[in-house]
């Protein structure tokens, strides 16, 4: 279940929006059997009437296939009859500070809530901060950068017009080349029983300077960016713009340039032109935890998925003892997924500032309110 409030009234939903980002979230070459076996479709239980939000909380359902495969061992009464514990710890998972944090002796009680299938649940809300951000004319797009040590062309990062090419990508990969050295290293990677993991990048087109805010921490929007998308399961390292190999360059191959007149390739809702412009965007849109009217644009790393197919070494979480680690199903390389839950996860901050910024209870007079504001800060 997944409950999303603040959603202005007049917004478009319809569940087959919804499911087109589920589906996106199951597919890319390396995913494991679990993607046979669940097949996403969103039920919208409230808030949405006649296809548009009505200005309540929007709730909605996704039915996990694979419970009955699990209904007894993680029954909610009984005493567990018959149902041995699993008391190896797999490392790089939540197992072991799970069971030693909640006094658990059964790793299922851990791993379950633990699992990254809680991450359909941030799609389906991300589908519904994108139809929001479409609204006011944000367009975002994630695809991923690099898997392993192969990386897509320079020209590919930081630009959504070819980001965006990644849709026809197995791999969300917009470039062939990069594409199919992947495809044989993963295999490859699968024959040796371990995993695969990698670098997504998210660019947000058409947000006008402004969101976020300097006077305080917790409103800066870099900041929230990355607090969302450390919070995706296995993401190790964020960065925003050029990040961390801005630290090795000097100041003036770093700050981006402003100089006058608007530039016409980046218009807001549809039609307005900043006065200003930028030949560079080292900073990814964000200056001073505000956005600055360049595209947004935010990476993650993804590490290889901890669980193998030829086990870890670990220790028994009962005795303390040598063992193996256990193997649930598992993918051999989730990058590109990660792709699309990133997405969504920018999207909801974004959409949350937008709120925060110009907000109201019905889409129209968010869009007057943000309308005004594009007329003042343009000059018009």
């Amino acid at each position: 279940m997944t409950v999303v409030e603040g959603v202005p009234a007049g917004v478009p939903l319809l569940a087959e929006g919804i499911n087109r980002e589920l589906a996106r979230r199951q597919v890319g070459y390396g995913r494991g059997d679990r993607m046979l076996i669940e097949k996403d479709e969103v039920e919208i239980l409230s808030g949405v009437r006649f296809g548009h939000a009505l200005g309540g909380p929007v709730a909605m359902l996704l039915r996990n296939r694979d419970w009955p495969n699990w209904r007894e061992k993680m029954a909610r009464d009984g005493e567990g009859e018959g149902i041995e514990p699993l008391n190896t710890a797999r490392p790089g998972h939540a197992d072991l500070g799970g069971i030693l944090k909640y006094g658990h002796r059964d790793v299922r009680s851990v791993l379950e809530r633990a699992s990254a299938r809680e991450t359909a649940a941030r799609v389906m809300a991300g589908a519904v901060a994108k139809a929001i951000l479409s609204e006011l004319g944000v367009t975002v797009v994630g695809h991923v950068l690099a898997i392993g040590s192969f990386r897509v062309a320079a020209g590919v990062e930081g630009n959504p017009a070819e980001a965006a090419r990644a849709e026809n990508s197995p791999l969300r990969m917009a470039d062939p080349v990069a594409e199919r050295n992947v495809i044989r290293w993963i295999d490859e990677v699968r024959e040796a029983g371990t995993t695969a993991g990698g670098i997504v990048e998210v660019i947000a087109k058409g947000v006008p300077p402004g969101l976020g805010s300097f006077v305080s921490w917790d409103r800066r929007l870099d900041g929230r960016l990355g607090h969302a998308l450390m919070s995706i399961p296995a993401i190790k390292g964020v960065e925003v713009g050029g990040g961390m190999s801005l630290s090795s360059l000097p100041g003036y191959e770093v700050h981006d340039e402003v100089f006058p007149g608007g530039d016409p390739g980046n218009p807001l809702l549809g039609t307005h032109l900043l006065p200003f412009r930028r030949e560079t965007n080292r900073a990814g849109g964000l200056e001073g935890g505000m956005t600055n009217g360049e595209p947004v644009v935010v990476r993650a790393a993804m590490k290889p998925i901890p669980t193998q197919s030829r086990p870890l070494r670990t220790v028994t979480v009962d005795r303390w003892e040598p063992a193996t680690a256990h193997r649930e199903r598992s993918d051999v390389c989730a990058v590109p997924a990660a792709s699309v839950v990133a997405e969504a996860m920018v999207a909801i901050v974004l959409a949350d500032a937008f709120l925060e910024n110009f907000g109201g209870d019905a889409l129209r007079d968010i869009l007057y309110n943000y309308s005004h504001y594009l007329r003042r800060i343009c000059g018009e």
